[in-house]
């Protein structure tokens, strides 16, 4: 019996990091290209769940398995952007500095038989009250660039974190409890 195919459906340098501490490496990686535009009043569990499905389900590989993620941080119901400019960046330090808010990190494993899994990770993460010269020093830093909530907690941000509580690695972007459990559960050999 030949081992299972993986190809990993995201372009983030992240997840493969995170995918070799648990002893994966994907045979191949291939980015889906969806619409990652929230509806109207979804909520972010729901937005997260289906962001991973639809990614699992865009990525055309034939008799391999999927496996796609999408993290989202969010603040009650309001869920946060991925930080493309200095505005938004700051925008969405103002609103986490001295809170709590959630980070919802999806997995999906389409299987080639068409079965898909779906597991969830739900942290809570609170940020300091940040600062005006700390706001400005993260932003220099260029790391909340295309990052959920406009922050990266593997960086300069784990210093402005006062606590968390749940998954470090799905708040990353990739759970990899959540991740072990669906790749095994799918045969592959994970130790």
């Amino acid at each position: 019996m030949t081992a299972p195919t993986l190809v990993l459906a995201s372009a983030s340098p992240r997840r493969l990091e995170l995918l070799a501490q648990i002893g994966i490496t994907p045979d191949r990686v291939v980015p889906a290209d969806i619409d990652e535009t929230p509806h109207s009043k979804e909520l972010p569990r729901v937005y997260a769940e289906r962001m991973a499905l639809e990614k699992a389900s865009a990525v055309d590989a034939p008799y391999c398995h999927v496996l796609a993620g999408d993290t989202v941080v969010a603040v009650g119901r309001r869920i946060l952007p991925k930080a493309e400019n200095e505005d938004q960046a700051r925008a969405c330090l103002d609103l986490l500095s001295g809170r709590r808010h959630r980070v919802f990190s999806a997995i999906a494993l389409s299987a080639p038989d068409g079965d898909v899994r779906l597991k969830l990770s739900v942290s809570a993460v609170k940020f300091k009250r940040l600062s005006a010269e700390e706001q400005d020093a993260y932003i220099r830093s260029q790391e909340w660039r295309g990052k959920a909530g406009g922050y990266a907690i593997q960086g300069e941000a784990a210093g402005l974190i006062s606590w968390l509580q749940g998954s470090h690695s799905g708040v990353v972007g990739l759970p990899l409890y959540e991740t072990r459990t669906l790749l095994r559960s799918a045969g592959f050999a994970i130790a």
